[in-house]
């Protein structure tokens, strides 16, 4: 079998990346090396030709979720242009869809990344400057004049990773649809949380 050519090498290397960013929000940063690079359609030799160490892959695929929405995700992360309010309620309803919450490898990496980077102290360390840009891009998407999208982002998130914990019961779906809810209705980013029962 010939050498890959450069132009290849870094093909594959982008492909693995993409993989590897889909298979770690499906699955956790748990996933072997060795059922990435089948995934890939690559040896496992061919990783360590393309990375020093899994830490790096995960790095780089974290940084390539933010950067590069999936196709059928990338309606509701973006919004329509030049309305902000059209575009953050678009978000909203997009984000808290049942489509999101079945499509957790295309989904938001705020939400399929968060147990991994608070599992994983030292990935943390070296991904937590991406993630966190990560979040504050979509909170400053979601920000209101009274609200800077933190808020919204905190209960879109929240209720996303329990509708998923929830599916195949009625509750995900209401919880989805709660928090569409208060997230849409006139004066969003002003509404008091209640509190929960003691």
């Amino acid at each position: 079998m010939g050498r890959v050519s450069k132009a290849q090498a870094q093909e594959n290397r982008q492909h693995v990346v993409a993989t590897a960013s889909r298979m770690f929000r499906e699955k956790g940063t748990a996933v072997s090396i060795a059922d990435l690079m089948k995934a890939s359609g690559l040896t496992h030799g061919a990783f360590y030709k393309q990375f020093a160490s899994k830490e790096d892959l995960v790095d780089e695929a974290i940084a390539h979720a933010f950067q590069n929405p999936e196709p059928h995700a990338s309606a509701g992360i973006e919004g329509p242009a030049g309305d902000h309010e059209a575009a953050r309620r678009t978000m909203i309803e997009q984000y808290l869809s049942i489509w999101h919450r079945d499509h957790v490898g295309e989904g938001c990496p705020v939400s399929g990344f968060a147990a991994d980077l608070g599992r994983e102290p030292d990935q943390a360390a070296r991904s937590q400057s991406i993630y966190i840009g990560g979040v504050r891009n979509r909170a400053a998407r979601l920000a209101t004049v009274d609200d800077d999208g933190l808020t919204q982002l905190c209960t879109m998130v929240g209720a996303l990773v329990l509708a998923r914990a929830t599916r195949g019961n009625p509750l995900s779906e209401e919880l989805l649809q709660a928090a569409r809810t208060v997230l849409t209705k006139s004066g969003a980013g002003q509404y008091e949380p209640q509190r929960c029962a003691d």
